[in-house]
């Protein structure tokens, strides 16, 4: 009878492939049970690294959605500090923030599903002016966003350059200026993580960095635009295309942690009651994991069955969220 390899077997069988040390880092676009790229890994991450110790090369297998976009440098750091060569195996997503972890790596081993992504980030109005009555409500502004308008108001509504100014009076009407401001900050700040990640392993006169970073930051307009492998060697990124052995496995490790975190699957809270009116429950939401530590983000609550307005309803409660040593 055919037997599913364990995570840990497929760890090492990637770890033998690429005769490397690999650490995985996957995290769920799943909601409610959503997570992104963050900071708090970093201990977690460390303590990883000196149980492997100091080797020539280090495989991160990343599959994620984004996250914060100040994380990718002090992740890539701190690997880079425990091994003389480091890259990334991309099975599917390594989006946003995990484009700029790639950006950081030696070497980006991609699948034929692999697949970056601008790295322009987003941040927010601090409440939607198309819905005052909703303070909570936020609108997502992105400097594309501001960039695109202007270029309208110039390209095909004809406004003069002398008249921008109107245009420029009309937006800030709309918009808070500090919102305008805090969304060019991110940009200039997703530009210099760029650069900076880029230098750890290309020469900071290169030209190449510089049309990665206008490409990556600015020229392509659409935040989920999928650059598939042939694009970002296009790009100018050392992309290594996965031999048909390596994308085998890498696509049954990235297999196992969909099944376990439910990746592309609706949510509906009735399947952590099993027919029960009420349960405890505990959900993944992120894994980090080697051949030697494993830790799970794990999302723990309660969820119930209730009546609402004569109604039934279902209340799902977290009770906690965080990393837990598997």
């Amino acid at each position: 009878m055919y037997q599913t390899m364990s995570k840990t077997d497929l760890i090492k069988k990637l770890e033998t492939e690429r005769i490397s040390r690999v650490i995985t880092y996957t995290t769920s676009d799943r909601a409610p049970f959503a997570t992104k790229i963050a900071n708090d890994i970093i201990p977690l991450l460390g303590n990883q690294l000196d149980a492997i110790g100091k080797v020539k090369k280090i495989s991160l297998f990343l599959y994620t959605s984004g996250g914060d976009m100040l994380a990718p440098i002090r992740i890539v750091k701190l690997i880079r500090n425990h091994c003389d060569e480091f890259e990334i195996l991309v099975p599917y997503k390594a989006h946003s923030a995990g484009t700029l972890i790639c950006m950081g790596a030696d070497t980006i081993v991609m699948g034929k599903l692999g697949e970056l992504t601008p790295v322009d980030p987003t941040t927010d109005h601090p409440f939607n002016p198309q819905n005052p009555s909703n303070p909570q409500q936020r609108l997502p502004v992105s400097v594309e966003d501001l960039n695109s308008y202007l270029l309208f108001a110039k390209e095909k509504a004809g406004v003069k350059e002398d008249q921008m100014i109107d245009s420029y009076k009309l937006l800030v009407e709309k918009l808070h200026p500090l919102s305008i401001g805090n969304a060019y900050r991110a940009y200039r700040m997703a530009k210099m993580v760029s650069e900076r990640l880029l230098w750890l392993h290309m020469d900071k006169n290169d030209e190449k960095i510089k049309k990665i970073v206008k490409e990556m930051t600015g020229d392509i307009t659409i935040h989920a635009y999928p650059i598939d492998r042939d694009e970002a060697t296009e790009l100018g990124l050392k992309i290594e295309k996965a031999t048909d052995g390596v994308d085998k496995t890498m696509r049954e490790l990235y297999d196992t942690y969909a099944d376990e975190m439910k990746l592309g699957q609706p949510f509906h809270p009735n399947e952590l009651l099993a027919g029960k009116d009420s349960a405890d429950f505990e959900r993944p939401g992120a894994y980090l994991e080697t051949t030697d530590l494993a830790y799970q983000f794990t999302f723990a609550g309660k969820v119930q069955k209730t009546i609402k307005n004569n109604q039934p309803s279902i209340d799902l409660n977290f009770e906690s969220q965080s990393w837990v040593k598997k």
